[in-house]
């Protein structure tokens, strides 16, 4: 009997740890490039790095970028098109990943490509038009029409990319309080105080914060305790630490290249992540780099610079880290592929696992539970 209950309680401890290692991966795409249905949404195993499709929306066109709602029960998605281009709004079952279509909105703007939503509000950056678009969520989840849109003017040195406002990012500060945007074409970070229950008047701007002229931000993360913001910028290469305090104010610490040493050729920084115990950063780099940093944060906020890799493809526009740290996955958009690596949680480092996503134009990652 005793045999019995020890085997019993061995397989309750297992299946529960596999249960806990288990999450789905929601992977956005461009579906103008090669065949895509739009979001896929697989199964992943954080103890092994093994996957398998669960499920995917139905003739989506181009959700580039996902954000996943904080009940694990709706997901958004900006959908690039030109002048045409949407916001749009799905129902998620996390347990057999299906998402049902709820319904779109124009977005204000042309080629939106970040969102972020709380619970009033879901919040987009068009990147060619330039501007922030609010929309506020119905009971249901769907999202009404724009209830803001704010456009920026402005444009920088580079006259091939900087010839207008280009609108990259939005992020909410740890309390919400605010909400900052990255500006490529305008070279500035905004600042806005955010107002969510507000109709109209949602995000109200505090201020900006000037970069080095044609460096392009792109993407920024908080540090894990909130007290930096390390924001990469595209054009060229360019990794920015700021301090940061609570009133919403950002002051420059230092700045260092995350290209290689005596680099030659096209640079396209893009995405920026912080390891989920906040103990390393990675940034991802295009063009003809390819490859992705590893920094070690200090206490100080400074950065460690820890080695730099191969992402094993092209396009390296997204990556993601599963919630345990175990593993770190990057999307590739012109190799159609998404690579998965194991990670180092003492080191950093980064080693193939050999095993990797086959997909069409992936550009966005996000990890929800199951």
């Amino acid at each position: 009997m005793k045999r019995l209950y020890m085997f019993l309680f061995s397989t309750l401890v297992f299946t529960t740890f596999q249960a806990q290692n288990k999450f789905n991966l929601l992977v956005g795409t461009y579906t103008n490039t090669c065949e895509s249905k739009g979001i896929y949404v697989y199964e992943f195993n954080a103890a092994t790095g093994e996957f398998k499709l669960k499920n995917n929306s139905e003739n989506v066109l181009s959700p580039s970028y996902l954000s996943v709602s904080a009940d694990n029960k709706f997901v958004y998605a900006v959908n690039e098109n030109g002048t045409q281009s949407t916001a749009s709004a799905f129902g998620y079952d996390a347990k057999s990943g299906k998402l049902t279509f709820l319904n779109k909105n124009d977005a204000l703007g042309a080629d939106p490509c970040h969102l972020i939503n709380d619970a009033q509000n879901v919040i987009i950056a068009n990147y060619s038009g330039g501007s922030i678009a609010v929309f506020k969520k119905n009971a249901d989840g769907s999202i009404t029409e724009g209830q803001q849109l704010i456009q920026h003017e402005g444009k920088g040195p580079n006259k091939a990319r900087q010839e207008k406002a280009h609108v990259h990012m939005v992020v909410f500060s740890p309390d919400k309080k605010f909400v900052l945007s990255n500006d490529l074409g305008e070279d500035k970070v905004f600042i806005y105080k955010y107002n969510p229950t507000a109709k109209h008047e949602i995000l109200t701007l505090k201020g900006t914060v000037d970069v080095k002229a044609g460096s392009g931000p792109r993407h920024l993360t908080f540090s894990k305790d909130g007290k930096f913001v390390y924001l990469v910028q595209e054009l060229d290469g360019t990794l920015t630490t700021f301090s940061y305090d609570k009133n919403g104010s950002l002051k420059l610490v230092g700045e260092i290249s995350i290209l290689p040493k005596d680099f030659k050729g096209g640079t396209g920084a893009a995405a920026i992540k912080i390891s989920p115990d906040g103990k390393f950063l990675y940034v991802s780099d295009r063009v003809d780099v390819n490859a992705i940093s590893v920094y070690k944060i200090l206490k100080n906020g400074g950065l460690e610079l820890v080695e730099q890799l191969s992402t094993l493809g092209k396009g390296p526009r997204d990556f993601a880290m599963d919630p345990t740290g175990n593993y770190l996955l990057v999307a590739h958009q012109y190799t159609n592929d998404i690579i998965i690596f194991k990670r180092d949680k003492t080191t950093g480092k980064l080693t193939d696992t050999g095993k990797k996503i086959e997909l069409c134009s992936p550009v966005g990652l996000v990890f929800t539970k199951m």
